[in-house]
């Protein structure tokens, strides 16, 4: 079924294609409309609606869905952005960029802190490639960034806070034809942008970031942790965030949508996360007749409603899957129960009804009625969505090691569990506990564990028959095996060797195979080539 998602765009073409009552053909072109703003006598604000151009036909929202069209295309009022006088001394421009469907502009000010303007309109379409898909089917996908709700993040900050989870500070602004804007002003001049601070290097002075006196992105993070055993991700703030996440709808978290906060004390390193770009939370895809069979193919489209399921939580978690394998590896489902318990006691009705006052006047009453209602519901299931994403990683569970010398030590402390315990090997000094947790058969078919670079060490000790596969992963190093004594029953275990001639033993229930990942499993370099960094 997820290789089906790549063929989206071509269900939607034979679809769009298919349909007689599309007045413009099969071309997927709508025009933009372009509303001038209302200035305000004093120039300070303006109004104007976010995207009109999505006001469509009775005809056109039941085949591709009502959306937020109705947000997008009330008129709101918006204060004035001017760089010369933002802040002392103005926001100079720096560098244009984004990501495939939104337009940003880095900006600098007199104190050397940097702020983004991220464009509030989107386009898809610039995902595809040029020539005859894009124009057959451009103005679709432009039309389809109705699915995102335009002052979403406004609210996802609010709740955030409330969470307990770092976060940005989105502001709406509109953009005149500013000269300040320099070389950019024919590119951004004239539009809707949410202003925030870049959530990068020392910011001991934002308390939504926890004051760190370093943010770091998603690569040197995953590098950091993976040399050295020294540095780590604070796994029950990343498992809080990711459920905040699942609670707002918002499935697109891929490693570039999370920045780390730092914190170091004694010698060790800590990370928070600050998840950033909240475009597709309230994500709302699937209320059209065609846009609910496109959802079939493409499970991370799940539309923001009052239940979830075990299916709509797969899909939601897909795009940080691998993040999440990696940084909640050493949390028990107890872990999951109790964080999943305090971000609901957190999120108080009182508490929600006041993040839906955040936005503009005139869409506040429409949003609070509707997303209310459907933020308690989700709320009060969060206990079984973080069981039902525990399940799901732990199934097919992950455990990573560093390039520094680890000791992985496995034992069974009951019929159908396995613990498994990692040590940091130190010279002339007792190996130090990174982490333990114990595997249960009924939750847990298979656990692969990666020593990555080092001399890693691991240790089987005593009777190991929970009915969990076990793959262990040998990478750079010299690495040893440790087997328990002869008399001790030993069943599934996988030795994955870069040598076939280092373990020479056979012993029943451990099989030796190759290494078939060797070149990818080496060391921090290689691995981290599984992330989209």
């Amino acid at each position: 079924m997820p290789r089906l998602a790549a063929f989206a765009p071509y269900i939607l073409l034979c679809l769009y294609c298919a349909l007689a009552t599309v007045p413009a053909g099969c071309t997927g072109q709508t025009a933009p409309v372009r509303v001038p703003a209302q200035w305000a006598p004093d120039s300070t604000t303006v109004v104007r609606p976010a995207g009109p151009e999505y006001d469509r036909s009775a005809a056109w929202e039941f085949f591709w869905g009502k959306h937020y069209r109705d947000i997008w295309a009330t008129p709101v009022t918006v204060p004035v952005l001017r760089l010369a006088t933002a802040l002392p001394g103005g926001l100079h421009p720096l560098q244009a960029g984004g990501s495939y469907q939104t337009r940003t502009l880095r900006l600098r000010a007199a104190n050397g802190k940097d702020f983004v303007l991220r464009s509030v309109d989107k386009d898809a379409s610039v995902a595809l490639p040029a020539g005859w898909k894009r124009k057959l089917l451009g103005g679709l996908m432009k039309d389809q960034t109705s699915v995102a709700q335009p002052y979403g993040a406004y609210v996802a900050a609010q709740l955030a806070e409330v969470a307990g989870v770092y976060h940005t500070n989105p502001r709406l602004v509109y953009v005149g034809d500013d000269p300040g804007l320099g070389t950019f002003r024919k590119a951004y001049a004239n539009d809707l942008y949410l202003l925030e601070e870049r959530p990068d290097g020392n910011q001991t002075d934002v308390a939504s970031f926890g004051h760190s006196p370093l943010v770091v992105n998603t690569g040197r993070m995953l590098a950091d942790i993976h040399q050295r055993p020294s540095a780590r991700v604070e796994a029950r703030a990343y498992l809080r965030a990711r459920l905040l996440d699942m609670w707002l709808g918002d499935w697109s978290r891929r490693e570039d949508q999370w920045r780390w906060a730092s914190f170091e004390q004694a010698g060790q390193v800590s990370y928070r996360p600050i998840p950033r770009d909240r475009d597709q939370a309230f994500f709302l895809f699937n209320d059209g007749a065609i846009t609910r069979v496109v959802s079939w193919f493409v499970p991370k489209y799940q539309s923001f409603q009052a239940s979830l399921s075990a299916q709509a939580v797969n899909g939601l978690t897909l795009t940080a899957r691998e993040l999440d394998r990696t940084l909640l590896a050493t949390l028990q489902s107890e872990d999951f129960r109790e964080v999943a318990d305090s971000l609901r006691r957190r999120l108080t009705d009182a508490t929600i009804a006041q993040a839906l006052t955040a936005g503009p006047p005139e869409t506040r009453a429409a949003v609070a009625k509707r997303f209310a209602p459907m933020l308690r519901a989700r709320r009060d299931q969060l206990p079984q969505v973080a069981q039902w994403y525990y399940q799901l990683l732990a199934k097919r569970a992950l455990l990573v090691g560093t390039d520094k010398a680890e000791r992985f030590v496995l034992s069974e402390p009951g019929p159908g569990l396995l613990r498994v315990k990692m040590f940091a090997q130190r010279p002339n000094q007792a190996d130090s506990l990174i982490m333990e947790r114990t595997y249960n058969r009924r939750r847990t078919s298979s656990l692969a564990i990666y020593g990555l670079a080092g001399n890693d060490v691991f240790e089987l000790t005593g009777r190991l028959k929970s009915r969990i596969r076990v793959h262990l992963y040998e990478g750079a190093g010299q690495n040893q095996l440790v087997l328990p004594a002869a008399s001790a029953a030993i069943a599934g275990i996988t030795w994955h060797s870069n040598s076939a001639d280092k373990f020479s033993q056979k012993r029943r229930g451990i099989t030796v195979r190759p290494n078939p990942d060797a070149a990818a499993t080496a060391n921090t370099q290689s691995w981290m080539k599984r992330y989209r960094l």
